[in-house]
């Protein structure tokens, strides 16, 4: 970050050089990115006993101007490098926040190979699978007779909505050719 001064010339003590050195350290590395180098614009100006620092940095299309004020300039600069953090953390986590989709319309993206089908590991036994069968799409309920005639597509079973009772029902395929019908 390129730090340029404007003002009266006042003089800072050794240690407090290397603390505003440290503080524009940490703010450099919140503004400077891969696009290049940025340049921070200080206007140090004094009336009386009052010290003031104003600080401005052009970030992401926006001018970011910190200020501070005390009697001592060291501090009124400390303070104007803080208020300018804060200013940047908000525009960071505001650009941040505007760019991400929302939670509620993400959806996962799915195997082509595995629609409808999702191998999970059984944390009891490595040796087991569990496949969990994914039957999202709405459905309208259907009586006993078309559940059947739907089990003739080579299926073993069929989750569905009774149309005559609301409940949830499972048809399944015995071995003999025969059917169970398991209602909630």
């Amino acid at each position: 970050m390129k730090i340029t001064y404007t003002g009266r010339e006042h003089k800072l003590t050794a240690p407090q050089q290397k603390k505003l050195d440290a503080k524009f350290s940490k703010l450099s590395k919140l503004i400077d990115s891969r696009k290049g180098e940025k340049e921070a614009h200080v206007i140090l100006t004094s009336e009386r006993h009052l010290n003031r620092a104003e600080i401005t940095v052009q970030c992401m299309d926006h001018a970011l101007v910190g200020v501070g004020a005390d009697s001592d300039l060291a501090s009124a600069m400390a303070e104007a490098i803080e208020n300018l953090e804060k200013q940047l953390l908000k525009l960071r986590a505001k650009r941040r926040d505007t760019h991400r989709g929302s939670k509620e319309t993400w959806k996962p993206e799915r195997a082509p190979e595995a629609a409808g089908v999702v191998e999970a590991e059984s944390a009891e036994r490595p040796d087991q699978r569990v496949f969990r069968v994914d039957s999202n799409p709405p459905r309208k309920p259907m009586t006993l007779d078309e559940a059947v005639l739907e089990m003739e597509k080579t299926r073993d079973y069929l989750v569905y909505r009774d149309a005559e009772t609301g409940r949830v029902s499972v048809l399944v395929r015995r071995s003999d050719g025969n059917f169970d019908l398991v209602e909630s």
